[in-house]
């Protein structure tokens, strides 16, 4: 990968290659900017039809709801997906944290085992462990009593 970014700086494409995204990055902009404007005269189209048909009043309140309606929709899309992501992130982050211990557990295990003393501190994660399953078992984890 290195080899062919240096060839490629020394060949001059990397010269080409930006150049040919600050085209790419120009032209992108100019139509974001025409889309906006397109559908700011659509917009304006409809509050004409809607003056038209209905009164300048109405129009106006009934396109600004559908606006704010719109927003409130698409806020809790962003919510929705956003816990959705958050909760899968937590997943694989807990995921990620169990296969380190494992995997640590596994690499230190040799050395433990190598000393006299070694089966002694292998128990006490296992007693400690037992005594905190049995610390919630007997625990009132119900905060109305």
């Amino acid at each position: 990968m290195l080899a062919s970014l240096l060839a490629s700086l020394v060949s001059g494409h990397t010269a080409t290659a930006f150049a040919n995204a600050k085209k790419a990055f120009v032209a992108y902009v100019l139509a974001f900017a025409a889309a906006v404007f397109g559908a700011v005269f659509l917009v304006v189209a409809l509050y004409v039809w809607a003056a038209q048909r209905y009164g300048s009043l109405d129009a106006a309140i009934w396109i600004g709801v559908a606006f704010l309606v719109l927003a409130a929709i698409i806020v809790g899309i962003h919510k929705l997906a956003a816990s959705i992501r958050a909760r899968r992130e937590a997943r694989r982050r807990k995921a990620d944290f169990t296969a380190a211990g494992v995997a640590a557990t596994v690499a230190v295990l040799p050395s433990l085992m190598r000393r006299k003393r070694g089966a002694a501190l292998l128990l006490a994660p296992v007693v400690g462990l037992a005594a905190y399953v049995a610390y919630r078992l007997t625990s009132n984890s119900d905060p109305e009593d």
